[in-house]
């Protein structure tokens, strides 16, 4: 009978704790974004909290206003990525001496990851533009036997930035050259031995790495080659087209979504808060998606959340997955918090703030504050552990 007494107990002290927490987050979360709300730091904002176990949104402020996304619209960049491009996908880039003496021949397939700085493929483990300049100067030298002074390209599948960036590298040692496009059916005939061929990374890890670092020119990238594969033009059109696509496919409305690049760099933009929320309500729990997620910045820990919360809200640290946004009078944060017993899914768009550096640095200040205020590591419910009851033994010894 003691025995049961113990049971019946440590399952209403556990059952009680999990019940506190649950009413504890659910009727703090209204009043601490309503203070967000009314913040004069967070400019009349735009705000939704969604409750991921059922769907229901438990608060929302201005959630259907239009606003400036800035960073966060990498986060439709990388659902269409996902969506529409093979995750497993790698893209080559092939440079090889042409059949023509002194030419060479780069055959692409539009590598996102391709960089255009050094700095930024040693930084990343990219491979850069330069160096495939630099391959094609040497195996021409090989080649003729004497000093490079001239090379005539033809490519395909390069976007325009990379050649630019091709004929600046030429050009600073001294070479002078002729790029050509030629269609990708026509690139075989005039295409000789091999000289190095370029892999990127899976589609997968671009985009975890695109939302993580928040890179604008991946972003892009990404979100155009989503485009061509979903059949749609390359270039913002496109991109528009397609982003209204993919949240129509998921059921979400989208008549005021206004795309005018896939990076959130134009503030031509326009995204509202719901929209963003519906979206990361709709991914969350599909392993299609999962590299959306798993690329998330987390606060405090990673990425471009990895110096928030540390003194503003150390409670919240690595409780938080959620991709930043910033541009000049816009702070904007949109993802995942572990609050008690559940997960929240958030976004907040301040896109009135100040525009100069004390403007973003207060908006961001109180918004993580408040993040900090419900964050808490998620509690699962305890089993309940028969105890066994030594009063009889004892008393027998």
């Amino acid at each position: 009978m003691r025995r049961i007494a113990l049971l019946v107990s440590l399952a209403l002290l556990f059952g009680n704790q999990s019940a506190s927490a649950t009413s504890l987050s659910n009727s703090v979360i209204p009043r601490v974004f309503t203070s967000l709300a009314l913040a004069p730091e967070m400019a009349d904002p735009s705000i939704i909290v969604i409750d991921k176990s059922n769907g229901e949104v438990v608060y929302e402020y201005n959630s259907q206003s239009m606003r400036k996304p800035a960073s966060v619209m990498k986060v439709l960049s990388a659902s269409a990525a996902l969506q529409y491009i093979d995750p497993q996908k790698r893209f080559t880039t092939t440079l090889s001496l042409g059949i023509n003496p002194g030419s060479v021949v780069i055959n692409g397939e539009l590598d996102p990851w391709i960089a255009i700085s050094r700095k930024d493929a040693i930084a990343d483990h990219r491979a850069w533009i330069g160096f495939l300049a630099g391959k094609a100067i040497s195996a021409i030298k090989e080649q003729s036997g004497k000093n490079v002074q001239k090379i005539a390209i033809k490519y395909s599948g390069l976007y325009a930035g990379d050649v630019i960036e091709l004929r600046k590298y030429f050009r600073a040692k001294g070479v002078i050259t002729g790029a050509i496009a030629v269609p990708a059916g026509e690139i075989g005939q005039i295409t000789g031995e091999e000289i190095v061929t370029t892999r990127s990374p899976t589609l997968t890890k671009m985009v975890e790495f695109a939302l993580t670092w928040s890179d604008n020119l991946l972003a892009e990238r990404l979100a155009r080659l989503a485009s061509q594969s979903a059949g749609n033009p390359l270039n913002d059109v496109g991109v528009s087209t397609t982003f209204h696509t993919l949240l129509d496919s998921f059921g979400i409305e989208h008549s005021d979504l206004r795309v005018h690049d896939g990076s959130g760099l134009s503030k031509a933009n326009r995204v509202t808060a719901k929209m963003i929320g519906d979206l990361l309500i709709k991914l969350r729990d599909d392993p299609k998606f999962s590299a959306l997620y798993d690329g998330l910045p987390v606060g405090g820990v990673s990425g471009t959340l990895v110096d928030r919360f540390l003194k503003t809200a150390p409670e919240a640290v690595g409780l938080i997955r959620a991709k930043t946004g910033t541009l000049n009078g816009t702070v904007s944060l949109a993802g995942y918090i572990d609050s008690t017993d559940r997960q929240y899914v958030f976004v907040v768009i301040a896109d009135q703030i100040p525009k100069n550096h004390a403007g973003t640095a207060k908006a961001r200040a109180t918004l993580d504050r408040t993040l900090g205020k419900i964050a808490s590591p998620i509690i699962e419910s305890a089993p309940v552990v028969p105890i066994e009851d030594t009063t009889t033994a004892m008393s027998a010894a």
